[in-house]
């Protein structure tokens, strides 16, 4: 990028970082409500998605305000560059040592509820002759991790943003439902088995805010705080298969469907399906594990930081990641998004999201129900 047009995303990006911090504080508002409808004391964290509030203040930005041309550049520089460094420094909230801990049988749940959600959604996408990219982002949402998958598996199919668009908002409405009604579930079917509990939350709900939400509801009406651990850690498990699913889900698309510059996946390298961002990621997973390795022997993470540093950069990366880099992203993600092209796609979408959302639930209870006694943690 030249000098020039390095200034002139400046204002695109400041645009998407005021309507990130907007995001923030009506997700905060909104969360005091929600979980006093719960019942939940006001100080409890917010299960309501900044990211998500983050889109859907930049579509009523883009649609009832406009975007004016000198956003352009910075709104869809968001898009393409500051997204995929947010998914890199995702990795570091993961230790491939957490993936350990589940034990052998936690490891055959998760991937199973992933590949069933996978293939059903788009078997039903190609039944319903709807587009191939928006079942491919409906599946690896629903699939693995919510947002995070979905802009992730987006440049390989080279899905537009209004494709991404409609894919968040599908799997994010579900993911909220489930969010508020699955604690209750779990507690009816997995009363007094925390890892069952946990490992249904953990496998069933789309985003990772919810997944978290979910399980501090459950803490919190049922006082058992063990729930909470196995779910985010059965999550972060589940976000893993990002980076196998990212670029198969690629050569699935392109092996069918040729790109938009006529270049069929014949004639691609598979390492050329790897997107370097998801590269990124996995090097950055690596980076938590071998730090975390040094603080359980008693030594410096990394031969650099102390317990208390280490806590403290991983964290910080993680926020400005996950919080910060998303958030922008998101926020253009909404500011690109033009909703009249959506009346192009129909409900019929919306029902596969429904599909996707619902397969997931019941295989993973089947699976929860089968394995989960097996596992000790």
């Amino acid at each position: 990028m030249e000098k020039g047009k390095y200034i002139n995303v400046i204002p695109g990006i400041f645009l998407c970082f005021v309507v990130m911090i907007a995001a923030m504080y009506i997700a905060d508002w909104l969360g005091v409500w929600v979980n006093q409808l719960q019942g939940l004391p006001k100080e409890s964290g917010s299960p309501i998605s900044s990211i998500f509030i983050a889109i859907v203040v930049g579509l009523i930005i883009r649609n009832f305000l406009g975007l004016k041309e000198a956003f352009v550049d910075g709104v869809h520089f968001s898009v393409k560059v500051i997204l995929k460094a947010g998914i890199i420094l995702l990795g570091i909230r993961l230790s491939f040592l957490d993936v350990v801990t589940l034990g052998a049988w936690g490891i055959p749940i998760i991937f199973i509820c992933v590949t069933t959600g996978l293939i059903v959604t788009l078997w039903f996408t190609t039944k319903m002759q709807q587009s191939h990219r928006l079942g491919t982002l409906t599946a690896v949402g629903t699939g693995i991790c919510g947002v995070t998958a979905i802009v992730g598996t987006a440049p390989g199919i080279k899905a537009n943003d209004e494709e991404v668009a409609y894919a968040v908002g599908n799997i994010t409405l579900f993911g909220i439902l489930a969010m508020f009604i699955y604690p209750y579930l779990a507690n009816f079917l997995f009363a007094g088995d925390p890892i069952r509990a946990g490992l249904f939350l953990g496998t069933s709900i789309h985003e990772t805010a919810q997944v978290a939400g979910a399980a501090l509801i459950y803490d919190q009406l049922y006082q058992i705080n063990k729930v909470v651990d196995v779910a985010t850690i059965t999550k972060l498990t589940r976000n893993t298969l990002l980076i196998a699913v990212v670029p198969v889900m690629s050569y699935f698309y392109l092996k069918n469907k040729h790109g938009g510059d006529g270049e069929s996946v014949q004639a691609k390298k598979w390492y050329q399906l790897i997107p370097l961002f998801v590269v990124g990621f996995l090097i950055m997973a690596g980076v938590r594990t071998i730090g975390d390795s040094g603080i359980e022997s008693r030594e410096r993470a990394l031969g650099l930081f102390s317990p208390e540093q280490w806590n403290a950069l991983t964290e910080s990366l993680n926020t400005l990641g996950s919080t910060y880099f998303l958030g922008i992203a998101m926020a253009a993600v909404g500011l690109s998004t033009n909703l009249r092209l959506f009346k192009n796609q129909g409900i019929k979408p919306f029902y596969i999201g429904m599909i996707a959302a619902l397969t997931v639930t019941v295989v993973s209870l089947g699976m929860v129900y089968l394995l989960g006694g097996l596992i000790e943690y």
